[in-house]
């Protein structure tokens, strides 16, 4: 039959991971929130660029649309030119054909400078083609995977909750006092605590040879004499210390 303390072992053990459950449940929202935000970081990355790619091919367009107005107006004022009546129509003309030809030169430069953005653009976006492609599913699968990991928690918590109820019963009800009044004093829920190398793993006090011995070789309720909190020793070293009496 188990003792009592191995029951109080066990019952920390199923606390203890039910306050993990319960902020895992309690927190969804917050890590949720991180999840899209990290992924918002890398996404961005690609976004930003394709979105320089559009930005530039829109431009290279509207530029080239200034140009064939701008080489319309060149070849009225060509015409212009042509049938210049005396000087002073001769020089305008030829001030507006000036003024056209640098405008199109201007434009022209602009619009290499736009596909030098766009093949540049292009050529990372071939190299991330894979990471482009899965985008949406890579976010669709982390999703998925983080809904999942919510709905096995809550069943966990379901299945832990309803067990911890009959460890709990198997507790004398002295035990079960000092039990439930050390877990609600303390701030991490813990009632019960392993010794580790000689000192309660705890509140990390060095503990007496003796209290060490009686651990070990009985099955006796101990708490530390710092922190209050039962202790208990690994079965291991339980059965390594009754092997050597």
């Amino acid at each position: 039959m188990k003792s009592e303390l191995g029951t109080l072992v066990e019952l920390q053990k199923t606390d203890t991971r039910i306050r993990q459950l319960k902020e895992n449940i309690e927190t969804t929202d917050e890590r949720r929130a991180v999840i899209e935000e990290e992924f918002e970081k890398h996404a961005s990355s690609i976004r930003e660029i394709q979105n320089n790619r559009d930005e530039a091919n829109a431009k290279r367009a509207e530029l080239e649309t200034h140009i064939a107005e701008s080489k319309t107006s060149l070849e009225r004022a060509n015409r212009n030119l042509k049938a210049a009546q005396d000087s002073q129509q001769y020089e305008a003309a030829m001030r507006e054909v000036d003024v056209l030809n640098k405008q199109i030169s201007k434009y022209e430069t602009q619009i290499l400078e736009n596909l030098e953005i766009v093949e540049e653009a292009e050529k990372v976006l071939d190299e991330r083609a894979e990471e482009v492609k899965n985008l949406d599913s890579d976010w669709e699968g982390k999703q998925a995977e983080f809904d999942g990991e919510t709905k096995r928690d809550k069943k966990e918590l379901a299945k832990l909750t309803s067990e911890r109820a009959k460890v709990f019963n198997e507790v004398s009800p002295r035990l079960a006092a000092i039990y439930n009044r050390l877990v609600t004093r303390s701030r991490d829920g813990i009632a019960v605590a392993e010794v580790i190398e000689d000192a309660c793993s705890a509140c990390y006090m060095k503990l007496r040879k003796q209290i060490i011995v009686d651990l070990k070789t009985t099955p006796e309720i101990i708490t530390c004499e710092n922190c209050t909190k039962i202790l208990f020793v690994s079965e291991e070293e339980q059965s390594e210390a009754i092997a050597s009496t």
